[in-house]
């Protein structure tokens, strides 16, 4: 398969046919994309539509839909490879434990040529993609179908489909398209059953893509696939454990990849001839149905794009640096305030109070009472005032070089300039005593239904920074930050640009070397299958005295 097959002719294998008169539904299928619905077997209907998507049977996405999910492959790789660079725990791990397993006929891990297991190179390349919890991130909503269950997601999952085109000896194009593919199933997954109501992690629906994305890129039936799913679902359900806790571990970072090396071994085995449980979002005994009781149907009706422009991948949102999602509208809301009232910064110690208000589910995960004294990188960057005050104490050490007035001309070149970056996250910023002395200034509240309901439309949170002199400063309610997939006012590549440098600089330290990798991934579509399977081949320079 080529290039070509983005722009393969539409057609609606029989296989869906039976599906779509079983019964009616407020979403069936069309001429760009498929339904399945509740009383079917799900896990093969995955199976067949992965097949077909990535053969070209079905599957036309429009231009903007590949260009995106190039932009958050690239965004992600170097969210990696700064990860490497500054020696972080689980992928340094992960990437040792892989080099311990050469194959022949493997694939490599970030920077490097050698080959080795593709379950343990895609292990080691999804740690470090997320390890920064910088790269994209999912809220499971499409109103337009009543799909609103409001699941996280994040972009971690790309390795799998670099991973299994330089197995298939295929092109970036081929590539590409197994990331729209992952990004669709879990997107659309993430949509109509929430995970994280039943303590589950947002992971599973990752790896149920994983093996479906995999499998198809390589050659699997449907019926492998289903098998694959069966087994992840049966065997691999990872609970929130993990991001529990007054101090996050390494588990927390390193979820999505562990999950996926699951997925793929799954997989593998599923090709081998092992048979899985079938029909799993339809067995009684399942994790769905165990959490959401029904007659003998699945939970919930699945509606997977094919072709134009309504992907999954449309909907997610980009990271301006490293931060928490959840915090992004707080982030906005403080950019905005300081560029319209340079003041604030200008006489800090006249700060009296900063008041955040937010919705649920932002108030429970980064308003937790024991991330307000963070002494972790993990805690640190799921922890609304730590992240708000540095951004702060940035903006306050900036104005001090400039002078009065504003910083900056526009509004981008503050997300661009004081992006925060995984520096802002060391030991020694986490104990920095103007960001603490901010932390205590700050409190942070819920603010009920008028902001629930608005969750996850958009990040609705409003700011006010009270001074001594009792003036008042006031972000309103902001929904769409900047990053935010119906955000319309940032220049959205020209601060992810911003981004890849900032990241990039830690990784390789020629300007030049940046640039020519990052064009590497932007360009990723018109690889050729050689070029595809030395994707990775360039020097990662490390660091030492971050952790």
């Amino acid at each position: 398969m080529t290039k070509a097959a983005l722009s393969a002719p539409l057609h609606c294998p029989p296989f869906f046919e039976p599906i779509m008169s079983n019964t009616t539904t407020s979403a069936p299928s069309s001429a760009t994309s498929v339904s399945l619905l509740r009383n079917t077997n799900q896990a093969l209907g995955i199976g067949q539509f992965a097949v077909d998507f990535m053969s070209g049977t079905i599957g036309k996405p429009e231009a903007k839909v590949a260009d995106r999910a190039l932009m958050f492959h690239t965004d992600s790789v170097l969210c990696g490879l700064s990860a490497i660079a500054l020696k972080t725990n689980a992928p340094t791990l992960l990437r040792a434990e892989a080099s311990e397993y050469p194959r022949g006929n493997g694939v490599p891990v970030f920077g490097s040529t050698q080959k080795i297991a593709p379950e343990k190179a895609i292990v080691a390349n999804s740690s470090a993609v997320r390890e920064w919890d910088s790269n994209g991130t999912n809220f499971g909503f499409r109103p337009a179908l009543g799909h609103t269950a409001g699941e996280f997601g994040h972009n971690d999952f790309y390795p799998v489909a670099v991973a299994a085109a330089q197995l298939a000896g295929q092109d970036g194009a081929f590539a590409l398209r197994g990331m729209i593919l992952v990004d669709e199933i879990r997107g659309r997954l993430a949509e109509v059953f929430s995970l994280k109501t039943f303590k589950i992690d947002h992971v599973v629906h990752g790896a149920i893509a994983s093996a479906a994305t995999y499998g198809a890129m390589l050659g699997a039936t449907p019926e492998q696939i289903e098998s694959a799913i069966g087994m992840v679902v049966a065997h691999y359900i990872p609970w929130r454990a993990i991001r529990a806790g007054k101090q996050l571990s390494d588990s927390k970072g390193a979820s999505a990849a562990i999950s996926t090396e699951a997925a793929i071994l799954s997989m593998q085995r599923s090709m081998r001839g092992f048979m899985g449980p079938r029909d799993i979002f339809r067995n009684p005994e399942s994790m769905f149905r165990q959490f959401v009781k029904t007659n003998g149907d699945s939970p919930f009706d699945l509606v997977l794009s094919h072709s134009g422009d309504d992907f999954a991948v449309m909907g997610m949102h980009f990271k301006l640096g490293l931060y928490e999602h959840q915090s992004a509208g707080a982030l906005q809301g403080l950019l905005t305030l300081i560029e319209k009232n340079p003041s604030i910064i200008e006489n800090a110690d006249a700060i009296k109070s900063i008041k955040i208000v937010a919705y649920e589910p932002a108030f429970g995960i980064i308003g937790d009472p024991a991330k307000r004294d963070p002494k972790t990188r993990q805690s640190a960057d799921h922890s609304m005032v730590y992240i708000v005050s540095t951004l702060l104490r940035k903006a306050i050490e900036a104005a001090k070089t400039k002078g009065s007035g504003k910083l900056f001309a526009h509004s981008d070149e503050y997300w661009k300039v004081l992006m925060l970056g995984p520096y802002d996250y060391d030991p020694a910023s986490i104990k920095h005593s103007l960001t603490r002395s901010l932390m205590g200034k700050i409190d942070f509240a819920h603010g009920g239904d008028e902001y629930d309901r608005r969750y996850p439309d958009g990040i609705p949170t409003s700011l006010i920074i009270t001074m001594t002199d009792g003036k008042t400063f006031d972000s309103g309610l902001v929904m769409y930050p900047a990053g935010h997939a119906r955000n319309t006012t940032a220049n959205l590549k020209d601060i992810l640009r911003a981004k890849s440098r900032l990241l990039g600089a830690l990784a390789m330290r020629d300007t030049g070397t940046i640039d020519k990798v990052v064009e590497r991934f932007n360009t990723l579509a018109t690889l050729s299958s050689k070029d595809l399977a030395s994707l990775y081949d360039f020097t990662i320079e490390t660091r030492d005295g971050y952790e």
